[in-house]
């Protein structure tokens, strides 16, 4: 049966993670630094070995195009991220990338021509570890977020991301938003520890849960740490941390599919002997549901109001961004399961319990993942791994999936 070369695929991998490599075994390329032009530069020039041809958009989306017979019809496309966490893995997005490009290795090996194009995609900023929102680029490109909001957003220096694709030269000229493709598949890790739990080699996903980032501020009285007696302060930091044991909570209530988590916190103009009187933290809310991700925010808004009243703090709550639960497309995901059958693979239907790119698309073109195992179920860590013959085994289910929705009249799937 029609397989892809493990071997290749591993090797591109470890190669595309000695750019920015960290001390640690781990990859720093934040979204439009050099560090992340150069992992763009690598992949492009195996892309012109492959035979394809390169575009750019607006918003510095990366696209490699492999022709087809019928090549004015949709495209099947695939891809994932190349930018990654300031101490990112080897494997996040970039396994999506580098397997969608061992596809059309794969396909250029076996002289295969498929009916329609493929494009492989590189999406920008997916990790919204310099710019916010994350998945910035599959945003423009859907129009669920204005290209003038997505140039505009800046990253902590102030740079935008407009001055940073003139600085790394991917300024591009392709339509945002984009042209709708027949389908998009996604190969990824799991980023959790479920199916190295169950000993599955392959996810098939079905949809990704709802995500709400919110940001929350609360406000006190500074005061001198040696003068004022604990009753008469209005803590900041105190109060914050009374709340963040309340949030905790409400994640137990909600479990096991509710997740909360505050991943930023800062104190404004803080001083080692001054009480804390500005502070702000973020809070991601996670659940499956939409009606159980939006009992959580009531319960957050109202406890924390609740503590903010009992401490004389004045608090404030913004959402910063909102994704709703979003089910991937029958015939996509169908064409998935397809493939694993074909193959033999064990495998589970599984929700997605990360944002990815594929969330976008899901609302913009017919659309499903691929999961593998990640070791210890760790990932945006610098000891994120993956074992060799999960991702071939990964990028097998892409290739069949793939060639399903794309067509083609001279291979014969299964030989």
């Amino acid at each position: 049966m029609l397989k892809i070369d493990g071997k290749r695929l591993w090797s591109s991998l470890m190669e595309m993670a000695t750019v920015g490599a960290t001390a640690k075994g781990g990859v720093r390329r934040l979204a439009l630094t050099q560090e992340d032009a150069a992992g763009r530069a690598l992949f492009c020039q195996w892309c012109v070995d492959a035979g394809l041809t390169l575009s750019v958009d607006r918003v510095g989306n990366l696209f490699a195009r492999r022709a087809g017979r019928f090549d004015s019809q949709a495209a099947v496309a695939s891809g994932s991220h190349l930018d990654t966490q300031p101490e990112g893995g080897r494997f996040d997005g970039v396994y999506g990338v580098l397997a969608a490009l061992e596809v059309v290795r794969t396909l250029n090996d076996n002289g295969i021509e498929t009916d329609k194009p493929i494009e492989i995609v590189v999406w920008t900023n997916e990790e919204g570890a310099r710019f916010t929102p994350a998945m910035l680029g599959s945003a423009a490109f859907t129009g669920a977020m204005s290209l003038d909001a997505a140039l505009d957003a800046s990253d902590l220096q102030g740079v935008s991301v407009a001055d940073a694709l003139k600085a790394t030269a991917y300024e591009g000229q392709r339509a945002i938003p984009g042209t709708v493709f027949d389908a998009y598949f996604e190969a990824h890790i799991e980023q959790g520890p479920v199916l190295e739990e169950s000993g599955v080699p392959i996810g098939v996903v079905i949809g990704g849960q709802a995500i709400r980032w919110l940001d929350v501020r609360v406000l006190g009285q500074a005061a001198h740490a040696g003068t004022t007696p604990m009753p008469f302060r209005r803590d900041a930091l105190f109060g914050s941390a009374e709340m963040a044991a309340a949030l905790e909570a409400i994640a137990v209530e909600f479990a096991p599919q509710g997740l909360v988590t505050i991943g930023e916190l800062s104190i404004r103009n803080s001083s080692r002997n001054t009480i804390a009187a500005d502070l702000s933290f973020t809070v991601d809310l996670r659940h499956p549901d939409d009606a159980r991700i939006e009992a959580m925010e009531s319960a957050l808004r109202e406890r924390v109001a609740a503590i903010a009243r009992k401490r004389v703090l004045t608090v404030e709550i913004a959402r910063h961004w909102v994704s709703p639960a979003t089910p991937f497309d029958d015939g996509c995901v169908a064409a998935v399961a397809r493939a694993v059958d074909a193959l033999d693979y064990p495998h589970q239907r599984i929700v997605s319990g990360a944002g990815h790119d594929a969330i976008h698309m899901a609302r913009y073109c017919p659309t499903a993942m691929i999961f593998i195992p990640c070791v210890g179920g760790l990932s945006h860590n610098e000891a994120e791994d993956a074992l060799p013959e999960d991702v071939k085994r990964g990028a097998d289910v892409l290739l069949h999936a793939m060639l399903e929705r794309a067509g083609q009249s001279n291979v014969e799937i299964g030989r």
